[in-house]
């Protein structure tokens, strides 16, 4: 598709329904959505309106990298801001090519690759603004995860999403704690993530379930100061020095990442 060919209507609707099931239900064109029988309904837009207002409205000369793009949703919406640069990353065949096909019919110049969230080492470049939405929970090593997003490609703003489960209320964590002290292990407001050794939601990637104080613990202990917190899930973060003691290391190796 280009200027002089574009698809039609019915063109775009036929290719969309030939790249489904999509989990990014978008409005491509007037009247075609990618999902129009999404058990989410217009998801995630009806997540974006909840906190959309906590990113710059004008992100003009700015970088940002959408890692787990998916279809592109966030992609899309960051260059409709301005960015200068918009870069989605996911390791699904199927989500790349329905982000390619939104971004195309939609005429926004992004890139989009295929690269995991452990190899963002191979980008060689850091980014203004880093979306990791939905990405957490399906990764068997999510703080690693986050460890390098920190040390690799977060210059600025983490714009981060967890599906949690447990207790929404945090506590106040001492710095220390005796061998002998453990009753706060069983207080639900203590930082916890839930294993999950077989499927949820019948979806065998989804690997953890964190609670709210963990999300927020976690991100600390990465080298992500926690700004706004806009919706129950989602936290806008500001990179800062690592706390010692955290990095993304390989005692094999004998190195940081």
């Amino acid at each position: 598709m280009n200027a002089m060919d574009p698809l039609s209507p019915d063109e775009i609707r036929k290719k969309a329904e030939a790249l489904g099931p999509w989990f990014h239900n978008m409005e491509i064109r007037e009247g075609i959505w990618t999902a129009p029988n999404h058990f989410l309904g217009n998801y995630p837009a009806i997540k974006w309106k909840n906190f959309s207002d906590a990113i710059p409205q004008d992100l003009a000369g700015k970088s940002v990298l959408d890692i787990g793009c998916n279809g592109g949703f966030y992609s899309i919406e960051m260059k409709k801001r301005g960015a200068a640069r918009v870069l989605g990353i996911d390791f699904d065949d199927t989500y790349l090519a329905q982000a390619r096909f939104a971004a195309e019919v939609t005429g926004h110049d992004i890139e989009f690759r295929k690269l995991s969230v452990y190899d963002l080492g191979q980008l060689a470049e850091t980014f203004d603004v880093v979306i990791f939405m939905g990405v957490l929970y399906h990764l068997r090593h999510p703080l690693l995860a986050l460890d390098l997003i920190h040390e690799h490609v977060a210059k600025d703003m983490l714009v981060f999403q967890s599906m949690q489960r447990g207790s929404s209320e945090t506590m106040t964590v001492e710095e220390n704690y005796t061998f002998w002290q453990t009753d706060h292990f069983d207080d639900p407001r203590y930082p916890k993530m839930h294993f999950i050794e077989h499927r949820y939601a019948d979806d065998p990637t989804n690997w953890w379930a964190p609670n709210a104080a963990c999300v927020e613990a976690m991100l600390r202990s990465a080298g992500f100061k926690i700004v706004e917190h806009p919706e129950s899930e989602v936290y806008i973060c500001r990179r800062v020095d690592a706390p010692p003691g955290a990095g993304a290391v390989y005692p094999a190796q004998r190195r940081t990442a």
